[in-house]
């Protein structure tokens, strides 16, 4: 049996994940960042992107939005905006907040404005790269 730390996966409106993990890999700000037991102390900014854990010897992926990631040796706790699983996100409505997003791009904008709009058409075209990836 693989060596296991504690993980924590807390998105603003509930506790996605939580209990023992194999392995974490996670895209974080200067690219992918694996985790496994006895990691480094490490804390960091984690942007909107896949995050992949492995549990009793299965790989589970989400899409996780902007938040942060504290790794200690025997635990990490990942705070999220959102975390879904591929099957929890609505195509539709991703596919609805993309074009609204890529439209309000055309239109003049604060930069205030265009980085929150940029944001919002990363984060639908995560959910939307997420769900195609992963849910069959």
């Amino acid at each position: 049996m693989a060596k296991t730390f504690h993980l924590e996966i807390i998105a603003a409106n509930r506790i996605f994940y939580q209990g023992e993990c194999e392995h974490l890999v996670i895209t974080a700000i200067d690219g992918l960042l694996g985790i496994m037991a006895g990691h480094e102390p490490l804390v960091t900014v984690l942007p909107t992107g896949e995050l992949k854990y492995m549990v009793n010897g299965q790989w589970h992926y989400a899409a996780i939005s902007e938040g942060f990631i504290q790794v200690m040796p025997e635990s990490s706790v990942i705070l999220a905006d959102t975390c879904e699983l591929p099957e929890e996100i609505d195509i539709k409505r991703a596919e609805e907040a993309k074009e609204r997003a890529q439209e309000q791009l055309r239109q003049k904008q604060s930069i205030h404005e265009y980085y929150q709009t940029q944001a919002a058409l990363n984060r639908a075209m995560n959910r939307l790269k997420i769900s195609q990836k992963h849910f069959k």
